[in-house]
């Protein structure tokens, strides 16, 4: 069973928020117990005024140089960034962190979001649905602009790449016009991991179809079973493997999280691992490594060391183009 942490480290208005070496301190107990990856995210799901000391996808870079075998993943918003930045910025995070690096692309709109770049009056829901769709599609068609070797670095020759195995883009959609490639290298795992949550069951389809990794919000187990079932069929139906998918249930943490409510999760099969999410406050981090992590190293979930070198080894997925 493959098991994930989500840290959100926005904190509403008023509370503490962890330090940087706070969170450090935290991802490497995670990284030491053998989990596959590390989620962050930095805003509120509900909108709430919050407070948040970093932007998620510039934390990760920081911890990748501070551990060596934990995925590491960041939320980052499909309004508040260009596809060609977002892409760009998370191959770079994929070199940097030696193959260990995935976006999670939340489908659910942060009210207060939009007015912050420049759509004052945001997005009716089935407009976000397609640009988020659009979107997604471009970040994952600039993954894919320079095949494996197509940059040569002949200086000799006068050859930095083999345009044969560059491509561009050239999109044109509803929404978004981009040429393309990427101006840097590929990436470590063929592609950063494409992690989607927050959806609706008329988004099941497209995420299916696409995503790497999807994470299952406020469900029970026998709920995540159902759901991931639905989900496999899906992608088989879209010409996929059904193992290429692999799919997380999220259960929150602290004193709700007892060990039948763990049992329940643990020995319900039908769904690939679990997300446990944590709050940015201290004394919820500190119980989960107290109360909780014992629990799963006792049970022998935690392991020793990850699998492989990439996140997309840890999960036993194939590289970012197979299906």
């Amino acid at each position: 069973m493959h098991l994930a942490i989500s840290l959100n480290i926005a904190a509403k208005n008023g509370q503490d928020v962890l330090s940087f070496d706070q969170i450090v301190a935290f991802v490497r107990k995670m990284e030491a117990a053998g989990f596959d990856m590390v989620f962050i995210s930095d805003s509120l799901a509900s909108g709430e005024p919050s407070t948040s000391p970093f932007e998620a996808t510039t934390l990760l870079a920081a911890l990748a140089t501070v551990t060596g075998s934990i995925g590491l993943v960041a939320g980052a918003s499909t309004l508040a960034h260009q596809p060609y930045n977002l892409a760009r910025r998370f191959a770079s995070l994929d070199i940097i962190s030696h193959g260990r690096v995935g976006w999670n692309a939340t489908m659910r709109q942060n009210p207060r979001e939009a007015a912050k770049f420049s759509q004052p009056e945001g997005f009716g829901d089935e407009d976000f649905r397609r640009r988020a769709e659009e979107y997604i599609g471009i970040v994952r068609g600039l993954w894919q602009g320079w095949e494996a070797d197509a940059l040569l670095f002949d200086k000799a020759g006068g050859r930095f790449h083999d345009p044969g195995r560059m491509h561009f883009l050239d999109h044109k959609g509803e929404f978004f016009s981009v040429r393309g490639p990427l101006n840097v290298a590929r990436s470590p795992q063929d592609m950063p991991v494409l992690v989607m949550s927050s959806l609706s069951e008329s988004q099941f389809d497209f995420a299916a179809s696409f995503a790497d990794v999807i994470v299952l919000d406020d469900v029970s187990p026998a709920d995540a079973k159902s759901t991931g079932d639905d989900l496999r069929r899906l992608a088989a139906t879209s010409g996929r493997r059904p193992s290429a998918l692999k799919v997380l249930a999220a259960s929150l943490t602290g004193p709700g999280l007892t060990t039948d409510s763990l049992d329940r999760w643990l020995t319900t099969p039908g769904f690939d691992g679990i997300n446990f999410t944590l709050p940015a406050d201290i004394p919820t981090t500190l119980d989960f490594t107290d109360r909780v992590l014992p629990e799963l190293r006792r049970r022998g979930l935690t392991r020793s060391a990850n699998a492989g070198a990439t996140l997309r080894e840890h999960l036993g997925l194939g590289m970012g183009g197979a299906e």
